[in-house]
């Protein structure tokens, strides 16, 4: 699912209050940019956007708490990743956010079994613990790709307390059959993972080509 800027603009979705990150320095600048004086390595300053509604604005707030809290951590800014597990799993709801236009692409992600037990489709709980197979919240750095079981993959490091373990627990984004669109029809619902980011063949493609190593992603679910 994706919308293009014209069709954002003419149905108004941009709504105010959205700017993604925009108390960041990274990503928002109300001055001219050559009068700021950078730390060495810092990544550019990014304009104000504002974000396709289609992403819950409660889930985009956080998102940007988060990015202060960790944008010495990241490399590139033009694309963040959002999983909002609020949402059932038959709904796209991992967004990929362009942070120049505020266009998003939605996509189809499962959650780990762990996290939904009985299978509901409804992720119930999330878990940091090493051998939970649940998924975990909080803020991500994207980082290298691999080749491995469910083919050309990205590791993904946790930044915060509720995900340190992701590299331990072997935490990526991957393709996987149980994540096709084909099981939304069949079942209602997308098979479990193991805590990874599990997504369908296509999305991964886009998602592996827009939000490469060094970039920010962050899970969550409302209460």
């Amino acid at each position: 699912m994706s919308f293009t800027r014209r069709q954002i603009i003419e149905a108004g979705v941009a709504t105010s209050g959205l700017a993604l990150m925009a108390s960041s320095p990274l990503l928002a600048q109300a001055i001219d940019p050559s009068t700021v004086r950078r730390r060495p390595g810092a990544v550019p300053a990014r304009p104000r956007v504002q974000v396709d509604s289609i992403v819950d604005p409660r889930i985009v707030a956080r998102a940007r708490a988060a990015y202060d809290r960790h944008r010495s951590q990241l490399l590139h800014v033009d694309t963040v990743g959002i999983a909002d597990f609020t949402r059932a799993s038959r709904d796209a709801r991992f967004y990929l956010v362009d942070t120049n236009s505020g266009h998003v692409t939605a996509h189809l992600v499962a959650h780990g079994r762990g996290s939904d037990p009985s299978h509901t489709g409804f992720l119930q709980r999330f878990s940091n613990a090493v051998g939970s197979e649940a998924s975990s919240d909080g803020a991500y750095v994207t980082s290298a790709y691999y080749h491995g079981h469910y083919g050309r993959s990205m590791r993904v490091r946790g930044l915060d307390h509720s995900n340190s373990n992701a590299e331990a627990r072997a935490i990526v984004v991957h393709s996987a059959w149980y994540a096709e669109p084909n099981q939304v029809e069949a079942q209602g619902r997308l098979g479990r993972s193991e805590g990874c980011f599990a997504m369908s063949h296509s999305s991964l493609r886009e998602v592996l080509a827009r939000l490469g190593p060094g970039r920010f992603l962050y899970a969550d679910r409302l209460a």
